[in-house]
């Protein structure tokens, strides 16, 4: 009887903890404020009696990586991260989870870029123009493990903690750092997603050039490229309903944004008070990353997860060579309860 009260009060427990969330902080993004004007997220949350849904602005300067610091803190409940980054700081000691992954990337998601008035830096073709130069990007992101495989698979690898390569790196977390010591010379060439808040302007002035991309047949496009939601274990144990509330609503937005381009850069625009060629260029863009097609198998995203590692660790990753994801831990890491067949799966 005793045992039968202690699960008895641990539901109801359980349960009345789920209930008491009438609030939740979010990243503001393209997608976000589309789903809030359109009342989408309203009818979604409000479900699970979510009442109120606050979208917090990181900020162009803000720096890579500080969204997972923020779930780690409980300033966001659930926050977006590519799933390189995401596996580097669960491997270094985040308690968290991947809710939700899209597809495969592709090679228009992290291109390497150089100013365009340098004559001496054009392609990747013409490998000669990049021995011995200097690139500098956020070392937990696409904007490494893009160029990382691209060079390394061109000839020129980069510098690692262990190992002086043919093309010197630096290590640089805010994005309009980089893409202005690029402008001045200081670098050679950087790696961004064009479609990211704190680029697109940068791209769209004309300043830029390619001058490479991931291979089309590579692990970043494959595997490492992919995008995640990832929120805490205890947020995920605590409030499930309400991740599958917050991916019910990403589906939906995804598909108005789609049918509704203008209406939607027109929301963005004035939301996150960018001129409407820059919102709409982060909708409509191949290398955008908020409108992505989901990815329902976990299977599928541990095989990827798994897949990177192996090949990044192998050509010199010293970060994931120290602190790595075990078999157990990377099984661990994809909860199955969202992906399909699992208990709160968006996928029929």
């Amino acid at each position: 009887m005793l045992s039968l009260a202690m699960i008895a009060g641990s539901w109801q427990q359980a349960h009345a903890q789920e209930e008491t969330l009438e609030s939740i902080n979010l990243q503001e993004t393209p997608w976000t404020v589309i789903a809030e004007e359109t009342g989408i997220f309203d009818e979604e949350f409000s479900r699970v009696g979510v009442n109120n849904v606050n979208l917090v602005a990181e900020g162009a300067a803000e720096m890579i990586g500080a969204e997972t610091a923020a779930v780690k803190q409980g300033a966001l409940a659930i926050a977006q991260r590519m799933i390189y980054p995401a596996t580097v700081h669960k491997a270094n000691g985040v308690d968290s989870v991947i809710v939700w992954s899209s597809g495969p990337s592709n090679r228009y998601r992290a291109p390497i870029l150089a100013s365009a008035a340098n004559d001496e830096v054009n392609t990747l073709e013409d490998l000669e123009d990049l021995e011995g130069k200097k690139l500098g990007s956020s070392r937990v992101s696409c904007y490494w493990s893009s160029p990382f495989e691209a060079l390394d698979v061109a000839g020129l690898p980069m510098d690692t903690r262990e190992r002086r390569g043919k093309v010197r790196y630096s290590s640089i977390d805010n994005t309009a750092v980089a893409l202005s010591a690029v402008l001045s010379g200081a670098l050679d060439a950087t790696a961004v997603h064009l479609a990211a808040g704190n680029a697109t302007g940068a791209w769209l002035s004309g300043k830029f050039k390619i001058i490479g991309h991931s291979p089309a047949d590579g692990v970043y496009v494959n595997h490492a490229g992919r995008v995640t939601y990832f929120a805490t274990r205890a947020f995920s144990q605590a409030h499930p309903e309400a991740i599958q509330a917050f991916l019910k609503a990403r589906e939906r937005t995804m598909i108005w944004a789609t049918d509704h381009v203008e209406d939607a850069a027109e929301i963005v625009s004035r939301r996150l008070r960018l001129p409407l060629d820059v919102a709409r260029f982060q909708i409509t863009t191949k290398g955008q990353w908020e409108f992505m097609s989901s990815e329902p198998s976990a299977e599928s995203v541990r095989n990827s997860i798994a897949t990177f590692q192996r090949w990044y660790i192998d050509h010199g990753d010293t970060i994931l060579a120290a602190h790595h994801l075990s078999e157990d831990e990377l099984d661990d890491f994809v909860d199955d309860r969202f992906f399909e067949g699992g208990e709160y799966s968006i996928y029929l």
